[in-house]
């Protein structure tokens, strides 16, 4: 084993341990939620420097108001690069919400019925996937598969897996993880097999569709759906606490947005203009959330419509630890952030 790699298996490790720690409350978070509010979001978002974040950015856009942009820290903080508030960031596990709104679509057009098995549009993993011909593509959607998670799989963070059939492979032939619709448990399999259908139903590859039905109508120039083609000078930087190396260019299948575009796509999906009409917001209503969150090796991400104030807030902090604190912090973070907005004047 490589130096590189050893590095890279303490690291993962220690992110292992990041969620089985979120159980154990340390003082800091009970110092940090009981701090008294500052007078301003950009107070607010530069107290979160004393939480050990290397760099955070927020987007706020309250209805009738002119959008927000906060940032602090650092952009990349081994070039001394302040944080950007139009930098480009990882957004992990928001990018479920681009696959579920295609889904919808996609159900809308007729070229997929949520009610069909999964061994129905992959035939190919009939006796490779258990239950596979009762799995339905609504109950993938919606995390009630049983599908066992390959993000789960021993040590997987220690080497992640770039290709479709590569992640597949971890999981094939496991039993599952309960019958399906019995029980719900978040599945990154689920998505990589809907991503996998958008493909099939559309005759498109994932990322082309979801940039000709979904950024390009809603002009979210300063969305990426990978790393590839990004302009990497404009990605923010990703830390682990504890270790030197910028995690940048680990995890290149991560969708990455600004603050603003990943604002404007929420605001879109939550007051309906991300939708060809009302039947099309209703598929989705039927199957999915309209909020997110997102966490990866260096990258933690919260994307959040309001209606009481009618604002969205989003955040992006660039740092995980070991203890999993830094999670908690970022929203306990972004909890006094939305309380700022909430008691401030219109």
């Amino acid at each position: 084993m490589t130096k590189t790699h050893r590095t890279r298996l303490l690291r993962i490790i220690l992110f292992a341990g990041t969620i089985t720690s979120l159980f154990f409350v340390p003082w800091v978070l009970l110092f940090a939620w009981l701090k008294p509010l500052p007078d301003t979001v950009q107070e607010q978002v530069e107290d979160a420097l004393k939480y050990d974040f290397d760099g955070i950015v927020v987007y706020v856009d309250q209805a009738g108001q002119a959008p927000g942009y906060y940032a602090a820290g650092w952009h990349d903080r081994d070039a001394k690069i302040p944080a950007k508030p139009d930098a480009l960031f990882k957004i992990a596990s928001v990018d479920k919400l681009y696959t579920a709104l295609s889904i919808a679509k996609l159900v809308k057009s007729g070229h997929i019925n949520l009610d069909y098995s999964l061994a129905h549009y992959f035939p190919e993993l009939e006796g490779r996937i258990e239950y596979a011909n009762d799995i339905t593509i609504r109950m993938m959607v919606q995390h009630r598969s049983g599908i066992p998670n390959f993000t789960d799989t021993f040590n997987y963070w220690a080497n992640p897996k770039e290709g479709y059939q590569e992640r597949l492979d971890l999981i094939l032939d496991q039993p599952a993880d309960f019958k399906p619709n019995t029980a719900y448990a978040y599945c990154n399999t689920n998505y990589l097999l809907l991503a996998k259908l958008i493909e099939k139903a559309s005759g498109k590859d994932t990322a082309t569709y979801i940039q000709e039905v979904i950024l390009d109508p809603l002009q979210l120039t300063n969305t990426y759906t990978s790393l590839d083609g990004a302009p990497l000078d404009r990605v923010m930087s990703g830390y682990y606490v504890g270790y030197d190396q910028d995690l940048k260019t680990e995890s290149r299948w991560a969708m990455l947005a600004t603050a603003e575009d990943l604002g404007k796509f929420i605001r879109a999906l939550n007051d309906g203009s991300a939708f060809t009409d009302k039947a099309e917001q209703d598929i989705y209503s039927s199957i999915y959330k309209y909020e997110h969150t997102g966490l990866i090796p260096g990258y933690q991400t919260i994307a959040k419509y309001h209606p009481d104030i009618d604002t969205v807030i989003i955040q992006f902090t660039n740092t995980v630890d070991f203890e999993g604190y830094n999670w908690s912090l970022s929203e306990i973070v972004y909890n006094k952030i939305v309380k700022l907005v909430e008691e401030s004047p219109n």
